[in-house]
């Protein structure tokens, strides 16, 4: 599995909208999905070393982020028969298992991936409330050993723009497995 990056995107970038289904039939879209500051959304899966690393973070920060009004959805975009840990009978398992409280969405044509030019799993995009792209960064300066974060670089990121403060445009890139492209 190759180790890719984030790539730059342009902070300001207006990103698209996407109306995706959960494993179970739901569809949410990115209006439906919004807070009254922002919306975070992780392309992530359930296999990927780097990304099953940060699923505790990832969940903590998003109830932590919800009681600043920044809602928060996941979207698979490796629904491939390559990968069956992948697939939408897994994804309803790991909803469970980890006790994922945000949606949980299936990109199965890949088109919002390709949309929101993500690269890896996880690949973070923090939004303010008009879907315009302030953060697109790493979770913290330690993927693989919680215990060792000293910057909590995308919580600094929900805080600021949950207050109205400036975020760093200094951010440094997310970096996992390629997305499974088709």
């Amino acid at each position: 599995m190759p180790l890719l990056e984030s790539i730059d995107i342009k902070l300001g970038t207006q990103m698209p909208n996407f109306e995706l289904p959960t494993p179970t039939g739901e569809t949410h879209s990115l209006q439906s999905t919004m807070g009254d500051k922002g919306l975070l959304i992780a392309f992530t899966c359930n296999h990927c070393p780097y990304a099953v690393a940060i699923w505790d973070r990832l969940i903590e920060l998003a109830k932590h982020a919800e009681t600043r009004g920044i809602k928060t959805v996941g979207i698979n975009p490796n629904i491939h028969p390559d990968y069956p840990d992948d697939a939408p009978e897994k994804m309803i398992e790991k909803i469970k298992e980890w006790g994922i409280p945000f949606p949980y969405l299936i990109d199965e044509t890949q088109q919002i991936a390709k949309a929101y030019d993500a690269q890896c799993t996880p690949d973070l995009y923090l939004l303010n409330h008009n879907a315009e792209l302030v953060y697109h960064g790493r979770l913290d300066d330690n993927w693989k050993h919680p215990s060792q974060v000293q910057k909590e670089e995308l919580k600094e990121a929900i805080e600021n723009l949950a207050l109205g403060q400036p975020i760093d445009s200094d951010q440094k890139h997310s970096m996992g497995c390629s997305i499974k492209w088709k």
